[in-house]
């Protein structure tokens, strides 16, 4: 199977600009593509996974990836999909969260001569001057067609600042300027991008002709994607000092019966006649089906031994046996302790269990959290130094685990 049928196989693929033209790129390796990757946070997320694992098929197929980061559109933030404008950020916190990006990419996309590609936007978006923009790129934007646009038309009912407007304009100058400088002929991105998307393909034709060209295709499921980053708990970092290798397991462990095979079929690099044959599994064949699935991507992005040891703990806690290893984990210190003692809140709050004392006290008082098998609701609830003489383990909600020592 040619590596885009393999695409449209596993469920990735939902729009395109010129089939044929992209069958003929991907198939034959000679497409130099990019996705974007917004830095507003120091560790990319499970909703970037779709995106890292697209690139690295692509790149096994021959393809050369480029992964640009947004250290200039990070300026003004991106309205695509949201109600709300982002915070801005300082140019000192863009700068790390991309050092940061790039570490984590590596295990993912392979850099070097020839191989893929990291470029950042603010090499050139910074250095634009206003005039000379709108004279060479203003007048190939119409302002109907802008508005038009889903991401503008969520924005419009609260206000739509002229800051968040100049974001189709600005991403259309990245294709434009990566076609130009990188041979770039192709762009990837989520359902909620294909506006901005059509933008930088429309300008490349507008400034360089009608022979040049130059292809876009959306994810299928990219903007769920984002949603898989949010959970109970938090965002699901791939940051293994974020969300720990068992935690991360975890997450795709309990993905929901429904989800659990598109989720193979997507994300993990299984041949997809094996994956076909789980299509007929069901009762608690999904559940083994959740284990591979939470395996393979914590293989992926944590290595296979972090991969083995959160399963073995995965199962040592599900057959209820005392085997503690690779459960996330948090050593107290003297100072932690007030007279000897430690309050259960505390506890939550310094292990990233919840977000401060005030939910850690809701979620107590609400019977959602357990300190060795025992329901705790007393929000004053403390042990001692003497509790941890043997491994204390909290359970949040039913899926959460969290060993403390000192």
């Amino acid at each position: 199977m040619k590596i885009y049928d393999e695409l449209v196989a596993r469920g990735l693929i939902a729009q395109v600009t010129d089939e044929d033209e992209i069958k003929e790129l991907v198939n034959n390796g000679k497409a130099v593509f990019y996705i974007g990757f917004d830095p507003t946070a120091d560790s990319l997320h499970v909703g970037h996974f779709m995106a890292l694992c697209l690139m690295k098929r692509l790149q096994m197929a021959g393809n050369k990836p480029i992964a640009l980061i947004g250290g200039g559109t990070g300026h003004i933030g991106d309205p695509s999909g949201r109600t709300d404008m982002r915070s801005m950020m300082t140019a000192e916190q863009i700068q790390h969260n991309c050092d940061c990006f790039k570490k984590q990419m590596s295990r993912f996309i392979e850099f070097g001569e020839g191989k893929a590609q990291m470029v950042n936007n603010a090499d050139w978006l910074l250095k634009l001057n206003y005039v000379d923009l709108l004279r060479e790129v203003g007048a190939c934007f119409s302002v109907n067609n802008m508005l038009r646009a889903e991401c503008y038309k969520q924005r419009m009912e609260k206000g739509l600042s002229f800051l968040e407007f100049n974001y189709m304009i600005m991403q259309s100058y990245d294709f434009y300027h990566l076609f130009k400088e990188y041979g770039c002929n192709m762009q990837f991105g989520g359902d909620d991008q294909w506006s901005n998307m059509l933008g930088g393909t429309e300008l490349i034709r507008k400034k360089l002709g009608k022979d040049a060209y130059a292809m876009t295709i959306t994810l299928l499921l990219n903007s769920e994607g984002k949603k898989m980053g949010k959970t109970v708990g938090g965002a699901v970092w791939l940051d293994p000092n974020k969300t720990s290798p068992y935690d991360f397991y975890q997450y795709w462990r309990n993905v929901g019966d429904k989800d659990v095979l598109k989720c193979i079929r997507m994300l993990t690099f299984l041949p997809l006649e094996e994956i076909d044959k789980m299509d007929a599994w069901e009762g608690n064949q999904l559940n083994t089906a959740k284990e591979i699935l939470a395996y393979e991507l914590t293989k992926i992005v944590h290595g296979e031994e972090e991969a083995e040891k959160a399963q073995a703990a995965a199962r040592a806690i599900f057959a209820g046996g005392a085997s503690h290893e690779g459960m996330p984990s948090t050593a107290l210190e003297d100072s932690d302790f007030t007279d000897g003692k430690i309050g259960l809140l505390a506890m939550m709050v310094k292990a990233n269990l919840s977000a401060s004392n005030g939910e850690a006290r809701r979620l107590v008082q609400q019977g959602g959290v357990s300190v060795n098998d025992q329901k705790i609701t007393d929000p004053s609830f403390a042990l001692s130094k003497e509790d941890f003489e043997n491994d204390v383990i909290v359970k949040k909600g039913k899926k959460v685990y969290h060993k403390f020592t000192i």
